[in-house]
């Protein structure tokens, strides 16, 4: 485990301020929580903020203590602690995270960073000479069957080889980010086998039946099954009794339902209830 620390004072910005939409939604979130504990919106005021600028800074910790009525060093703890927030300077058209936990690693992750290391820094956290690109190394990003992947900004690319995010970079670095297509980036569907579907081929019967034969089935009356049911007769299975019975007027009410039940007669309705 690293230990996280502010940019350098000679990149921090000198203040910090919402814009007018974000400002919006700030005060709405703080609004969720009940008085006295809207210090609960620091998370999502940090990552909006970052979401904003690109990066957490130091005036943004103070400007959101404020805003929570919090110590400085509490939301400072925050933003250091967790790795999704940004402390130094990103790159303004892309900041790329590479998984590099061990299906990815498995899969090429190596060989991705080496591309990052030839195309963008040769150490992550850095910004390329013109300040659009960066790099870092992360772990699982939860998409191990198309490994190896990244992440830039908030879409997964996957299913990478070294010679497509090559391509990827030099996309984004073009300005024509939004183009790139996101997701596997091969003949997948989601994460389902690459190049299509095995198994099930042509087989309606095995995928669930025709239209009309599920339509006809949805209106069939089909009875509860019992196979489930607990053949007992403890209180705990008695589908006539009140649970649970820890008012002395509920435990009187189920004695009688026990008793009605044991004598075969079916129980009187609950009061104000059909």
């Amino acid at each position: 485990m690293s230990v996280r620390r502010l940019a350098e004072e000679n990149v921090q910005p000198a203040s910090f301020a919402f814009n007018e939409q974000n400002a919006i939604w700030a005060e709405a979130t703080i609004r969720k929580y009940p008085e006295g504990r809207q210090q609960s919106a620091v998370i999502p005021l940090l990552m909006r903020a970052q979401e904003q600028d690109g990066w957490v800074t130091r005036a943004c910790i103070e400007s959101v203590a404020r805003m929570l009525d919090m110590p400085y060093i509490r939301v400072l703890e925050v933003a250091t602690f967790y790795t999704q927030f940004q402390l130094k300077p990103v790159g303004t058209r892309a900041h790329i995270q590479v998984c590099g936990t061990t299906p990815c690693m498995l899969r090429g992750s190596e060989e991705l960073m080496d591309v990052c290391k030839r195309k963008i820094h040769k150490d992550p956290f850095h910004l390329n000479e013109g300040g659009t690109l960066s790099w870092e190394e992360v772990e699982c990003q939860g998409a191990c069957v198309n490994a190896p992947m990244v992440i830039i900004f908030k879409d997964a690319y996957e299913d990478l080889t070294p010679e497509r995010l090559e391509q990827i970079i030099d996309e984004f670095e073009a300005g024509r980010g939004a183009e790139v297509k996101t997701g596997p980036q091969i003949d997948r569907w989601f994460s389902a086998p690459a190049g299509g579907p095995t198994t099930l081929l042509g087989d309606e019967a095995s995928m669930g039946g025709t239209a009309s034969g599920n339509a006809e089935g949805e209106g069939a009356s089909v009875p509860p099954s019992n196979a489930a049911r607990a053949k007992t007769a403890a209180d705990e299975t008695n589908p006539t009794l009140k649970t649970p019975a820890t008012a002395p007027a509920a435990a009187e009410a189920n004695a009688k339902a026990a008793a009605g039940t044991a004598e075969g007669e079916k129980p009187a309705p609950e009061s104000g209830k059909s």
